[in-house]
């Protein structure tokens, strides 16, 4: 049975931080990644540090320069899918979409990581409930892509959640005039996310449920 329309009709989720939790694993090869590329490592005492901080403010701390972030990514891409089968889900993340898949929005991806991986750790029941995927994003291309997915789905951009957990994500939904979840358990600190006066800051994935029934 589909629930009564609420005030949005499509959810656009980020994979990364959202609903993998893919933080622990990023952390335990980026100092590889640091010397095969060049860039500062980074030691345990910085991490929360950095948890504070938008992707632009990040390359500068670690020293990046914008023309090597495609090589990292690329890289990054591939260790994610050797390592996909250790790559978890969030707890919550299952009941979440089988809940969003129960209201009458639509549900789509919008992720830097591949399309492949995201299936594989999500596992084919949850990933069946997507109806549109945008996977593959540049670090900074998320707002493009979003644009696409707005167009695709017919609706006004206000009728758009956007769920994320990194400054970028709500870069992009205040770009295409989206609404913006901010989630708690991910890249970023909560505390940061709270500071950009999100739409919503869910506490955990049932809330995000609950503002698609209006009751949030």
């Amino acid at each position: 049975m589909t629930a009564q329309a609420g005030p949005y009709g499509l959810v656009v989720l980020d994979v990364d931080g959202t609903l993998i939790d893919s933080f622990g694993w990023f952390c335990g090869v980026l100092n590889g990644v640091a010397d095969r590329y060049r860039f500062r490592r980074v030691e345990a005492h910085e991490v929360e540090a950095l948890r504070r901080l938008g992707a632009r403010e990040i390359l500068r701390h670690l020293g990046i320069p914008r023309w090597k972030v495609p090589l990292i990514a690329r890289h990054m891409h591939g260790l994610a899918a050797r390592d996909a089968a250790h790559l978890r889900p969030f707890p919550g993340i299952p009941s979440m979409l089988a809940g969003l898949s129960e209201t009458s929005a639509g549900l789509a991806i919008l992720s830097s990581n591949r399309e492949d991986v995201v299936r594989r750790v999500l596992g084919p029941e949850d990933a069946a409930r997507i109806g549109a995927w945008s996977c593959g994003a540049s670090i900074f291309g998320k707002a493009r892509r979003l644009r696409r997915l707005v167009k695709a789905a017919r609706l006004p951009p206000g009728r758009v959640l956007c769920v994320g957990d990194e400054v970028r994500d709500a870069e992009a939904a205040r770009a295409m005039g989206c609404a913006f979840g901010a989630v708690a358990w991910g890249y970023t600190d909560p505390q940061a996310l709270a500071a950009l006066a999100p739409d919503h800051l869910f506490r955990e994935p049932g809330e995000v449920v609950a503002a698609l029934r209006g009751a949030y």
